[in-house]
Order: structure tokens, then C-alpha cells, then sequence
């Protein structure tokens, strides 16, 4: 059973991978039935690598919530040829002088994100990209899918005891367009693109609904890896090759900004004729000891970016001006679209932003306007292409809420509707995001189940979503006894969140999922941070004056502090975090000049790890300059401020005495 499966593994490599099948497919499907025929005889021998597994389990309740070995960032992304400068400058002044960044580039993908983890080179988990740092479980669904490796492939490179990989599942289009004519002569709905069907593929909570659509992973990156030591990026995609993956095409290094100027028009250039959607291109630095040092923020890797192609526009009409009205009481103006196909995706609306943005572009009801989708996701309008005789006058932002009637009021470009706490509309929304997967992630409390509460009076603050009960929910459109119970057991199960989800899902104004995690690791308790000063606030890493201000007007406004305390008093308590204070000393700012042994975010790096700080400018209150060659302006300003200054070799000793070291480039 293990030679066979083993040998049905390589044909399947062959096939899917490598495109050189040497058997055809009745000799594989006759290998493939006399496996499921053994392991059917003798279930105590089957394995969890088995390719029978390719056709899907039975169905799961839900997916469970994973944490990623590694965060999974987005990209700095750009449209803009000087943005790629800066990006490169960016890179060569964090490298130092005399050290040239060499890129890679690739294609950017456009499908779902995964990450793929194997131990000793057998696939255990495949888990969604989520909100970065975890996702969702879809094991079972990826298995399914032929060109990712059960078990890794070692003829040319051994196994590790761990591998985490990240890829992107896609659908052809080809194979895209194929799988919608199926859905349109049974009737069904037809997916909008081939990224949007690769993704609903993925959740499919039935796994043989996955193992039925044509999906295809290929892998870029090597998230983590135990005992396999690699030194650029390339060598990690020459290894995720030879680990038994399909990588993306056309994968090359490039040397400056010219080159990559020259791959990202080529790519551009082939765009339509590709089988597969892109919308740009990555460029990451290939050294991967400098991408360390480097780091990056809560968002993105500061050695990475997208270069983003021009988004695919059309022509269409604007049949209606509406207004929406979002959690915060900002009114939206939205441009109602006579539906049109913007690269595969049909659009019939669009934001308009405020009513700044609809003056100067002076759009109106009956005009023939150009769309595109942003970054090839996001409707907007660019400008108007052609308008009619009987055009009606400039459109104008109402006087008060189309949704509650109150009187609204200008904020610069914004118009504001003031009834935060009776405004239907506003609850709407704080309660679809109070249930979203950044906060409270309660599954059924979506959009429609929202509208439908408010709708009915069921739920006029938050609060009171935790009073509902089954039978009344049964009394509903859309709920039966197992989906009533399944969305009051969900919003029980949410009564001890993680603070940082709590605070999240509270909505207060300024604070996203970052600021919400640097929140709740400065202060441990709820408690502590409803009560914080500005002061206090603003010792935290990332926030300033303007978000503390926010954050403590959110908790002394008085009806806010009654809605919070209505949540608290229903049974919340949001699981308190142990803050844990460093150890390390405080030994002040470094700053680096001139051309030193070591890229310049290597030698950061090494003080920042014994306690240390850097900056980039120097003052007074600058612990020491570390001067290499060609030492300039910052040397003078040292001098003249009497900030110490070493030399690198000084430096090195200064590191050493603080328990720390670093590996020199000579």
C-alpha cells in the first residue's frame, strides 16, 4: 500500500506539476480504485497522506479558528513608478551604503491566500489567510486539491521537521468560465471571478463540493522551517520546488528599479492572454537576513511592494444617487450603477465619498461615467464620460438622516448624522461589526440578520442582542429551531472574548485590530484601559494625541459608558492579558551613519534586541553615533551637540557588554 501510494503521489506529481504524464488516465484510475479498494479492506492501515483523500470528507460543522506559525502580512502596494523609487530607497539607506539590494519578482496573484504547514514532510494543517495572524482550518478542502504535495517530495532536498508555506489557491479561467456555464444550465447563480470562486471553494464546509471544482495552489514563500537553513528568497522557491510545488511563472531577481520597471510592463503587456488573474507584481529583497533586520509594521513588510497594474475600466450609467448612512453616522453618498462586467466582476455600485468628492466631479443622476475597481477590488468612479440634454442639477447631501430624521451637520468634507444611540442605521452597523470576524466573530449575526432585528424592534443597543432566545428568534423569516439555537449558543460562547477582540467589537472610535492588540498588551484588563489618561495612552507605541483623545472620549462620554456598561452587565468579561514587563534596559538611541561591515538594519537590529533604541536623526537626546565610512551631516550635528561618537568596532565591544553580538560581513 505504501509503494502504491507512493507511486500514484509521483504520477500525480507528473500530471498536475509538471505537465509530463507518463501513464494515462485509465492506468491511474485503476492505481487510484485498488487503493481505495486495500485501504477500504484494511482501515487500521490507512494514512492521513493518502491521496484517496483527494475526493473529500464528510461534511463539517464549521471551521475552527487557527493560528498562523507566521503572521501572514498584506503588501505596501502602488500604482506609481516613483513610489518604486522610494520603496528602493528606502531599502538601499536601511542596507547602508555600499551594500546594492537585489529583488525578486513575481507575479501577484489574485485568489485566496493560504498557509500550508507540514511536519516531517506530512501536510497537517491548511489554514486561510483571516486577518493575518490566524484563519480559518480548511485541511480537508485543500487536501482535496491535486497539486499540493500530502507528503513532500525529498529526491532532492530532505524533509524538515517543520515547513510552513504560503501560496494561493486559483481557479483558471478557463476552468472558470467552464464551472459557471455548469451553474447557469442548472439554474444556479454564477460566481462573479475566478477569485471569488476560489475563495467560496476553499469554505466549502463539504469538502467533496471543494474536491468537485478545478483548484490549483501555487507557492511563493517560506513562512517558517525548521533545520533548513536559507539564505535568500530564491533559494526558498528553488526548495518549495523541489519540495513537490507548483510555483508561480517567471519568477526573476532584478538589480534596480529600471529592470523591474521592464518585467512589470512585460507582464502587464501578456495580462489577457494569462489563464489566471493577476493584478501586478510583488517585489520583495531577496537577502533574507536583511529582511529580518528590516521588519516590518503591523500592516506590512517594509521590504516588500505590490506594483499594482492601471485597474480595468468601463463605461456605464449612473441611474441613481442613494445615501447610506454607516455605523459612525457618516453619510455616504452611493452612486447606483446600471450593472456592468469590470474585469469579470459585475458592479452596480459605487461609493461616492462625501459630497467634496461628488462636486468635484461633478457626477449626476442620468450621466455616462467611467468605472473601474480599485486595486481590481473596489468600485469607484472616475470621472464623467457623457451626459444628457435634460441633465438635473448638482446633487445635494440631504439636511437630515434619511434614516432616523435628524439634523445632520458638516465635519470638513463629511456630513454626520449626531444620533449615534437612536439612529437605526447606525445600529445596524455597529451590530453587523460588533459580530464580524476581527471582533466578536459570532457566526449568523450578519447584514441581513442585523436589518432584520432593528427592523423589528428586536434590539435597540447592542446589549440587548444577549436577552434574545430561541423561540423568539423562531418567530422570525429565516430561522428555524437549529438556527436559532446555533446564534444564541454563538453569542454566549462570546461572553469571555479576548480583550482585544472586545475592544475591537466595541467600536471605539481610531481603534482597529492593531491598536486594539497594543491596547490590551500595555494594560492587561478592561478596566485599566477604560480608565487610562492621555497620558497613558500615548506611552503606547502607535498612539498619539489625536487617538488617545478619541479613545478617552469614546469612555467618558456618558452614553457610551451606560451601553458599555448595559454589555458588561449581561455577563461579558473580556479575558484579562498578562503584562509582562521587559527585563531589558533602557540604553538609549543609537544612531547610524556612513558605510558600516553590516547592512545598517542588521547593526539596529542588534542594539534593539539588548534593550536599545535607533533613530534616524541625531539630538540631544541620542545615547551615541556609530560613524562608519563617508560619515556626513549626522557626524557634524554630533560633534557639534557633544553626542558621543564610536566607530564600529567600538560599537561591537558596547553590544558585547550588553549581552548582545552580531555577525560582521568581513
Amino acid at each position: 500500500m505504501e509503494k502504491l501510494r507512493a507511486e500514484i503521489n509521483r504520477h500525480g506529481h507528473l500530471y498536475h506539476v509538471e505537465a509530463r504524464p507518463e501513464v494515462t488516465d485509465d492506468v491511474y484510475d485503476e492505481l487510484f480504485r485498488r487503493l481505495q479498494a486495500w485501504e477500504a479492506q484494511y482501515p487500521e492501515l490507512s494514512s492521513p497522506s493518502s491521496p484517496t483523500h483527494r475526493v473529500g470528507a464528510d461534511p463539517q460543522d464549521k471551521f475552527e479558528t487557527v493560528e498562523h506559525v507566521a503572521p501572514m502580512l498584506s503588501l505596501d502596494s502602488t500604482q506609481e513608478m516613483d513610489d518604486v523609487r522610494r520603496f528602493d530607497e528606502r531599502v538601499r539607506k536601511a542596507l547602508g551604503s555600499g551594500v546594492e539590494p537585489v529583488y525578486i519578482m513575481e507575479p501577484k496573484l489574485d485568489g485566496a491566500s493560504i498557509e500550508l504547514v507540514y511536519e516531517h514532510g506530512v501536510l497537517v494543517r491548511a489554514v486561510t489567510r483571516g486577518n493575518g495572524r490566524a484563519g480559518e482550518g480548511v485541511t480537508e478542502n485543500i487536501r482535496t486539491i491535486a497539486g499540493v504535495p500530502l507528503t513532500l517530495r525529498t529526491e532532492e532536498r530532505p524533509a524538515p521537521a517543520l515547513l510552513a508555506l504560503r501560496g494561493e489557491v486559483i481557479m483558471y479561467i478557463s476552468d472558470f468560465q467552464r464551472f459557471n456555464e455548469g451553474l447557469r444550465a442548472v439554474g444556479q447563480e454564477p460566481y462573479a471571478s475566478p477569485r471569488n470562486s476560489a475563495a467560496g471553494s476553499v469554505r466549502q464546509l463539504d469538502s467533496r463540493v471543494t474536491a468537485s471544482r478545478k483548484l490549483d495552489v501555487l507557492v511563493y514563500d517560506v513562512l517558517a522551517v525548521d533545520g533548513v537553513p536559507l539564505s535568500s528568497d530564491m533559494e526558498g522557491v528553488e526548495a518549495i520546488r523541489q519540495w513537490g510545488f507548483r510555483v508561480p511563472e517567471r519568477i526573476e531577481r532584478a538589480a534596480s528599479c529600471d529592470e523591474v520597471f521592464r518585467y512589470h510592463a512585460a507582464f502587464d503587456a501578456d495580462r489577457d492572454g494569462l489563464d489566471y488573474e493577476i493584478d501586478g507584481i510583488v517585489i520583495k529583497l531577496d537577502d533574507l537576513s536583511a529582511r529580518r533586520a528590516m521588519g516590518a509594521t503591523a500592516h506590512h513588510p517594509r521590504w516588500a511592494l505590490a506594483f499594482k497594474f492601471a485597474p480595468r475600466q468601463e463605461v456605464t450609467t449612473i441611474e441613481k444617487i442613494d445615501i447610506q448612512v454607516g455605523r459612525t453616522g457618516v453619510l455616504t453618498p452611493v452612486a447606483l450603477l446600471r450593472p456592468v462586467s469590470v474585469g469579470g466582476v459585475m458592479v452596480s455600485r459605487a461609493s461616492l465619498h462625501n459630497r467634496e468628492e461628488l462636486r468635484r466631479k461633478d457626477l449626476r443622476e442620468g450621466d455616462r461615467v467611467r468605472i473601474q475597481r480599485a486595486g481590481d477590488v473596489i468600485p469607484q468612479v472616475v470621472e464623467v464620460v457623457e451626459t444628457r440634454a435634460d441633465r438635473p442639477p448638482p446633487f445635494e447631501m440631504p439636511s437630515e438622516c434619511p434614516a432616523c430624521g435628524t439634523e445632520v451637520y458638516e465635519d470638513g468634507p463629511r456630513t454626520v448624522c449626531p444620533n449615534r444611540f437612536r439612529c437605526p442605521a447606525q445600529l445596524k452597523g455597529r451590530i453587523i461589526h460588533f459580530g464580524a470576524r476581527s471582533a466578536l466573530d459570532i457566526e449568523g449575526l450578519g447584514e441581513e440578520t442585523a436589518n432584520m432585528f432593528v427592523d423589528r424592534g428586536l434590539v435597540s443597543e447592542l446589549a440587548e442582542l444577549f436577552d434574545l432566545g430561541v423561540e423568539r428568534l423562531m418567530e422570525l423569516d429565516g430561522f428555524a429551531e437549529t438556527s436559532a439555537t446555533a446564534l444564541v449558543e454563538a453569542l454566549e460562547a462570546t461572553k469571555t472574548p479576548e480583550l482585544h477582540r472586545f475592544l475591537v467589537a466595541l467600536g471605539i472610535p481610531e481603534v482597529g485590530v492593531t491598536v486594539a492588540r497594543s491596547l490590551a498588551e500595555s494594560f492587561g484588563t478592561f478596566d485599566r484601559v477604560r480608565d487610562a489618561t492621555r497620558e497613558e495612552l500615548e506611552a503606547v507605541s502607535g498612539i498619539g494625541p489625536r487617538m488617545s483623545e478619541a479613545i478617552v472620549g469614546y469612555f467618558t462620554d456618558v452614553r457610551t459608558a451606560a451601553a458599555v456598561d448595559a454589555l458588561l452587565a449581561r455577563g461579558i468579561v473580556p479575558v484579562a492579558v498578562e503584562v509582562v514587563a521587559s527585563n531589558l534596559p533602557d540604553l538609549g538611541a543609537a544612531v547610524f551613519t556612513g558605510a558600516i561591515p553590516v547592512p545598517r538594519v542588521v547593526a539596529e537590529g542588534a542594539w534593539r534586541a539588548v534593550g536599545g533604541s535607533t533613530s534616524g536623526a541625531v539630538s540631544k537626546k541620542t545615547a551615541f553615533l556609530v560613524a562608519g565610512d563617508n560619515a556626513g551631516s549626522k557626524l557634524e550635528k554630533a560633534e557639534k551637540l557633544g553626542v558621543p561618537v564610536l566607530d564600529f568596532d567600538e560599537f561591537v565591544v558596547r553590544l558585547r557588554e550588553h549581552g548582545g553580538d552580531i555577525e560582521r560581513g568581513d
